[in-house]
Formats: C-alpha cells, sequence, structure tokens
C-alpha cells in the first residue's frame, strides 16, 4: 500500500490534468447539460393541486425567513466537500483522485437536483405556510363551485409555495455531503475493522450537517417532514450510486482510490492475470493447510 501512496505523487494536474479532462469530455458535456435542466426545471409551473377550505389547517404555518436560504445550498453541497477534495490533491497529488471526486459530486447532485424538480412539478404539493402565500392579508376567497382556492398573493412566492415534496435543500445537500461522507470514509479507512471510533465520527459529521439543513426546513415552515425525509433518501441514493461508480466501496482494500487510478497503474489484462494467479496460490495453500490438518 505504501508503494501505491509513493506512485501518486507523479500524476498532477500539470502532467495528467489536460489528457484526464479530455478523455472525459463527454461526461462533461452531460453535466453542462444537467445543469441547463436543472435551471430550466426551476422555472417550470408546478401541477395545481385542488386546495379546498378544509385542507388550510395544516398548511397555515406563518411564513419565516429561510435558515438556510437558496444561495448557501449549492456551497453546502457542492463547494464545501470540493474544497476537501482540493485540500487532499495537495496533500497527495493524484489528479485522478481530484478529477473523479468532482466529477461523481456534481453528477449526484445535479441528477438529484433533476429527480427532485421533476417530482416537484409534478406533485405540486402546497408548502406548511401556503396559506398566507395564498392569502397575504388573510381575506380567503374560494370558488363557489369547485371550493377550490381563488388566491391573490404574489404570483412567483404562489407558485414557489406549490413545491414543497420533496425538500431540494435536503435533497441536495445529502447528496453532496453524503458523497463527502463515503469519500472520507475511504480515505482515512474508517471500516479497516480496527475499531477507530474517531474515524466514524468524521464519516459521520457530513450527514449531521445534511441533517441539520433538512430539520432547518422542517422548522422554517417551509415542508413537512415527509418531504425532508424523501428529499434525504433520494440524495443519499444518488450519493451512493454516483460514488461506487468511480470509487470502489470504502470497506474495500482499495477503497482509497479511484477505479481509474488502478486501471492506469494496472491495466485489465494484466491485472486479471495477477488475480488468477493469486487465486490460485491461494487455492494451493488452501488445499495444503487442509492436508497437514488431516494429516495432524
Amino acid at each position: 500500500m505504501q508503494g501505491a501512496h509513493t506512485q501518486l505523487g507523479s500524476h498532477t494536474i500539470q502532467t495528467h490534468g489536460v489528457r484526464l479532462v479530455r478523455k472525459h469530455t463527454h461526461d462533461w458535456v452531460v453535466l453542462i447539460l444537467l445543469a441547463a435542466l436543472v435551471i430550466g426545471l426551476h422555472y417550470a409551473p408546478p401541477f395545481k393541486r385542488f386546495v379546498g377550505e378544509d385542507m388550510m389547517t395544516g398548511i397555515r404555518y406563518p411564513v419565516k425567513p429561510s435558515t438556510v436560504p437558496g444561495w448557501a445550498v449549492p456551497i453546502i453541497s457542492m463547494l464545501c466537500p470540493w474544497v476537501i477534495f482540493i485540500c487532499i490533491y495537495f496533500a497527495r497529488r493524484d489528479v485522478y483522485d481530484l478529477h473523479h471526486a468532482t466529477l461523481g459530486l456534481l453528477f449526484a447532485v445535479l441528477i438529484t437536483a433533476v429527480f427532485t424538480d421533476v417530482i416537484k412539478v409534478a406533485v405540486g404539493r402546497p408548502r406548511p405556510d401556503f396559506f398566507w402565500r395564498c392569502f397575504p392579508d388573510g381575506k380567503q376567497l374560494y370558488d363557489q363551485v369547485t371550493g377550490d382556492v381563488i388566491c391573490h398573493g404574489e404570483k412567483s412566492f404562489l407558485t414557489d409555495g406549490r413545491k414543497s415534496f420533496p425538500s431540494g435543500h435536503t435533497s441536495w445537500s445529502f447528496a453532496g455531503l453524503g458523497f463527502l461522507s463515503l469519500y472520507l470514509s475511504g480515505k482515512i479507512k474508517a471500516f479497516d475493522r480496527q475499531g477507530h471510533v474517531a474515524k466514524l465520527c468524521i464519516v459521520i459529521l457530513p450527514l449531521l450537517l445534511a441533517s441539520l439543513v433538512g430539520i432547518s426546513r422542517v422548522d422554517d415552515y417551509r415542508h413537512h417532514w415527509e418531504d425532508v425525509f424523501v428529499g434525504g433518501l433520494i440524495g443519499s441514493i444518488m450519493a451512493v450510486l454516483c460514488y461506487l461508480h468511480f470509487f470502489p466501496p470504502p470497506y474495500h482494500d482499495q477503497g482509497w482510490g479511484p477505479y481509474a487510478y488502478f486501471q492506469m497503474c494496472c491495466p485489465f489484462k494484466q491485472c486479471h492475470k495477477t488475480n488468477n494467479l493469486q487465486l490460485q496460490v491461494g487455492n494451493t495453500i488452501a488445499l495444503s493447510r487442509q492436508e497437514h490438518d488431516r494429516k495432524s
């Protein structure tokens, strides 16, 4: 393992960065398309769900400013993890790790954002403070025939009031910080069966921060608890899928580095032959031990 870490020093942004980006040009193009789709979905009108007078009881909470504003979400979910990636890059000088960690993080967050926004638009669930968005002066008005609300609040604020399910703040946070948690667990070998609880605390810390973001959305009456729960679930699933696409599982012996690095160091055919040889040697040793046990 020490030899592998020594080799990492020769793969920097200057020596391998341009080549690596060119090799993954299609991935970066897909990321740009996903970002454009997220922006488009943000302005898409949600499904206008029926809201009757008897339904207003559960969505009559006061309008409060967000504890975690919208502009802070990309900072928490993308910029903060990326700063840690950069710090680890300067410590290990491995551009493969930096590039694939960045790709995995962006894919996790942007795919999560697309899923979240599509569901938001399709469901159109009113937020807990929908009443005051709909009737800012407190004067209620309903259709005499259907009983549906006739809102007279600010249009953009009202449109956003129909995008409660699931929580975007929560899904973004769990996607980005969940990815960071997996990344750190691989780097510090948190699951090396040595029982170092301090490592586990480091892994849990990003998840705690993501949980606090979700809790703030309920406390600010911007989301129902179900919105936060499902948002966290979506973000966590995408974080795991995208991480495992670029890195071995954190508990793996090679969990400290991306697949691309090991493929670069050991071509597939050569590694395949080596693995087969190791398997044969292991089987021979096992048979020898069994024979020795029988004789003894």
